[in-house]
């Protein structure tokens, strides 16, 4: 039995990282789709698409995957992105759980002491920094198309861990 780590970086713009000792490491965009929103106001929301998150999840046994969920942001000044950021945590976890994964959660400060440099001062430069160390731990993912790679550091993370 190999241990199979899934990081999920919270958002509906965030990643799901794979990493594991038989497989090769994966990056994904959340998998998200758009819709009405549901409120008396014309807007569109964003919402994870389950059957998309479930097919990434469903290629693996249950008893072989950690996964690791970044804690979503909670802002009451930011009521809109903490908004999506929970719904987004809640359809996953709700996905988690009926796959039967194990799962716990990392606060982003965590993983980043762990694999970011000292010193880093905002997101921009986080991102930067996020993006270029998983560029050298997985080159064979260079041209992943998204500002970082959090969700496979917090995977890269969790298998360092061992969680």
């Amino acid at each position: 039995m190999s241990k199979i780590y899934i990081g999920i970086d919270n958002g509906v713009t965030g990643t799901v990282g794979i990493v594991g000792d038989d497989v090769f490491p994966e990056i994904h965009h959340t998998p998200v789709k758009k819709e009405q929103n549901y409120t008396k106001k014309k807007d569109n929301i964003t919402r994870v698409d389950a059957k998309a998150f479930a097919s990434i999840l469903n290629r693996f046994h249950p008893a072989d995957v950690m996964v690791v969920m970044e804690r979503p942001m909670v802002n009451p000044t930011r009521f809109k992105a903490t908004t999506s950021a929970l719904r987004c945590f809640e359809a996953e976890l709700t996905l988690i759980e009926h796959f039967g994964c194990s799962y716990c959660y990392v606060d982003s400060k965590d993983w980043q002491k762990m694999l970011l440099p000292k010193g880093i001062k905002g997101a921009d430069e986080q991102k930067k920094a996020s993006k270029d160390i998983g560029k050298r731990l997985f080159p064979a993912l260079s041209d992943f198309k998204h500002p970082d790679f959090d969700g496979l550091l917090i995977a890269e993370y969790a298998r360092r861990k061992n969680l």
